[in-house]
């Protein structure tokens, strides 16, 4: 699958001194646990394996942090496309508050390891505001922050009045949340490599997994002549699950970003907060370690890549005019970087994290949604816990075959 297009900016910040040697495998190996794919949910996972003495190989079928990874716009938050609010009307009080608190506990996750890691992933705390596009999203906004309040998440609703002191912007109501951070994936991924490394994990470039064999005691992987045998599997490979299950999970869209010059000024702009809004397809906003702004969004169906590629140079010029509408005080930008790429979301706004009857001795990390890394966060936990005989009921709640029409009714209570 083409998953993005023209120039991402990420892997410009890594200087080739800098990124870890990867291995090419030539010979048969056995381990505890074999990860496939080398991106976000790869990286996590062998890094939480690793650190627990498991021996863990990781294989990519071509680059380690060059697939959807490296079109990643790097906000990482709490919050979800699916407010709270929302998850407790569909899945009910207890399992849509859990969601959300398996989020949060996954943020703090990620700032506490980022400071360990050999590499500087430039990840920073950040706040966010989340802005009514238009007044009639003002109640929802509302209640959604009662609810989060509720239930002890940090959080405040600001005014108009108390936006337009902070903003350069005037915006009728709007969620400004704490615990959040904006981080460069290309050096987390490489980061969390590097560290797994030093704890014993086994790596590999070039690898592509063919077929597989499972038995009573674990599955054997073929690459090629080469096997790798296993006592368990974890498939990290994003959108290529969707090939794999007769369960497709996810509806895939096409989405686009662009990264600016180095702006002169942060005035206008809280605490260089991340921004978002409430329409849908939202548009999105974070700064840079190096004083540029991302802006993504502008969401659209899924096409082929050619049309993909025709849509990135209106679609990255509507992007700059929005956030130089925003921000007119940053002083003049450019488009320095430029991407489209493949986007997917399930149907109920969940993340798929498990096994699945067709696959013995297997799991399955697809962080569909617009916080891919928080869900691959999350699922590092579980099934790092899960694998290390630590039983996990919350993965209940991302399960592969779950029903496709959930409500309160539907959906089991799980309570942790």
């Amino acid at each position: 699958m083409d998953l993005h297009t023209n120039r991402t900016a990420w892997d410009k910040t890594l200087s080739e001194s800098e990124t870890p040697k990867y291995q090419s495998l030539q010979e048969n190996i056995a381990c505890d646990v074999l990860i496939i794919g080398g991106g976000m949910g790869g990286a996590l996972s062998a890094r939480e394996l690793a650190h627990r003495g498991i021996n863990v190989v990781l294989v990519e079928k071509s680059k380690i942090g060059q697939g959807s990874s490296v079109a990643n716009t790097g906000l990482l938050q709490y919050t979800n496309d699916k407010m709270m609010t929302s998850c407790i009307n569909t899945f009910g009080e207890q399992n849509g508050v859990l969601f959300y608190r398996l989020c949060q506990q996954a943020m703090e996750y990620l700032i506490g390891i980022a400071p360990t890691l050999p590499i500087d992933a430039q990840l920073i705390p950040r706040s966010s505001l989340y802005y009514a596009s238009n007044p009639e999203d003002v109640p929802a906004l509302k209640e959604e922050y009662e609810n989060l309040k509720r239930f002890g998440f940090e959080a405040e609703y600001w005014d108009a009045e108390e936006i337009a002191k902070r903003f350069s912007f005037q915006k009728a109501g709007g969620l400004y949340t704490h615990g959040d951070a904006e981080v460069n994936p290309y050096r987390f991924i490489h980061a969390l490599m590097a560290d797994s490394m030093n704890h014993g994990a086994q790596l590999y470039e070039g690898v592509e997994i063919t077929s597989h064999v499972a038995d009573d005691t674990g599955v054997t992987c073929y690459a090629g002549d080469i096997e790798i045998r296993a006592r368990t599997v974890i498939y990290a490979t994003g959108y290529a699950t969707q090939e794999m299950k007769k369960e497709r999970g996810a509806f895939l869209e096409t989405t686009y970003a662009i990264m600016t010059n180095p702006v002169e000024s942060w005035e206008g702009w809280h605490e260089q907060s991340m921004v978002w809004e409430t329409t849908r397809p939202y548009l999105y906003m974070r700064t840079t370690a190096d004083n540029r702004i991302v802006v993504g969004g502008l969401d659209e169906p899924f096409t082929d890549p050619e049309w993909r590629d025709v849509r990135m140079v209106k679609q990255s010029q509507k992007l700059l005019e929005e956030v130089q509408t925003l921000f007119p005080n940053v002083g003049e930008l450019s488009i320095d970087y430029a991407w489209a790429a493949v986007f997917g979301s399930s149907r109920d706004g969940l993340p798929y994290i498990g096994g699945h009857p067709d696959y013995p001795h297997s799991y399955f990390v697809e962080g569909y949604g617009g916080n891919g890394t928080v869900y691959s966060a999350i699922a590092a936990q579980l099934l790092a816990d899960t694998i290390t005989g630590i039983e996990r009921p919350e993965l209940q709640l991302f399960g592969l075959t779950r029903t496709t029409k959930p409500s309160p009714a539907t959906v089991d209570d799980i309570v942790v």
